[in-house]
């Protein structure tokens, strides 16, 4: 058992030197010179013919990301915003995790082979969690292999949401030069929400400034790039109930998860939000089970599901 984390501890040393990553900072905000400097160059950079020829080249469509999350068959289309929404320890970075495998591992091991960026307001992004999922999904894994699939991923941290809300301004010629990029996740949009709340005093609007001016960029840059944009936000107004109401709810706690909603960030925010998918854990149960809701907001449809996080990742039961 030592060897095998001693082992994984060197890759994962090896792949962060690979990783593309910039960090955001007093000075290092993303800025499309200091992202250019980190290896977020690509044809036609900066030019009206690559900014045009990336508007107009088709993204891949990512339908057959994971079906067991829409509502819909044709789901997601390019431009959708979906939230993940539950308390802390249900999931919700797991199924992140199982996304972005399915994105950057190769056609021949199942994967879409496209590009993904992913935005860690929450410091929680494990590498070597996601490569031993990347380990498990491919029959023949090697360091090589494994090198060759993160490079298509993409890790942005940002503390705070000004930082943000710098570092969206500043992907724009990201998204120009990447036409292989299809999916933008952020993990979380919720991080920031006390400290904004506290900042902008007992002014409502002061307290939700940054977050509806990254929510109306958000929008902008997935619908003009025709991304996807998955976004995770914590339950933190949770209805309290007894314990003979957790008991009485059995099977039916996924419905109650949806129907107890509570949405406390900016209204900009939630008027972009296509779809959101509901997160649970079974604490009756011994298995790892979790469920999942989720919900179409446009039509009210649901679509629910059990699944399981192992050592693979996240399976569906």
């Amino acid at each position: 058992m030592g060897a095998t984390s001693t082992e994984h501890g060197m890759l994962a040393q090896v792949l962060l030197l690979r990783l593309k990553t910039f960090e955001s900072g007093p000075d290092r905000f993303g800025s499309v010179d200091r992202a250019s400097a980190c290896g977020l160059k690509g044809p036609g950079f900066g030019s009206g013919q690559g900014h045009l020829l990336a508007r107009l080249e088709g993204r891949r469509s990512l339908k057959e990301i994971e079906p067991c999350l829409f509502v819909d068959e044709d789901e997601p289309v390019h431009g959708d915003i979906l939230e993940f929404h539950g308390p802390e320890g249900a999931g919700k970075t797991e199924m992140l995790y199982h996304l972005t495998a399915r994105c950057i591992l190769p056609q021949s091991a199942g994967g879409l082979e496209i590009e993904v960026l992913f935005i860690d307001t929450d410091y929680h992004f494990d590498l070597l969690r996601l490569v031993t999922i990347l380990e498990h999904r491919l029959s023949q894994s090697s360091e090589e292999i494994i090198k060759y699939c993160l490079g298509r991923l993409f890790l942005v941290y940002c503390c705070s949401s000004s930082q943000l809300l710098l570092t969206l301004y500043s992907l724009e010629a990201m998204f120009c030069s990447h036409p292989s990029l299809c999916l933008l996740i952020l993990d979380s949009l919720s991080a920031f929400y006390w400290i904004d709340r506290a900042n902008g005093g007992e002014s409502v609007t002061l307290q939700e400034s940054t977050l509806k001016k990254c929510s109306q960029l958000l929008e902008k840059l997935v619908n003009e790039y025709r991304l996807v944009l998955f976004a995770t936000t914590q339950s933190i107004m949770q209805k309290t109930s007894t314990s003979t109401e957790a008991s009485s709810s059995g099977s039916k706690r996924p419905t109650d998860a949806s129907v107890d909603y509570r949405p406390y960030l900016c209204k900009a925010w939630q008027q972009l939000v296509k779809q959101r998918v509901f997160f649970s854990k079974d604490d009756s149960k011994a298995s790892n089970q979790f469920s999942l809701v989720s919900r179409n907001l446009k039509s009210n449809t649901l679509k629910k599901y059990v699944f399981i996080i192992g050592e693979s990742g996240v399976e569906f039961c």
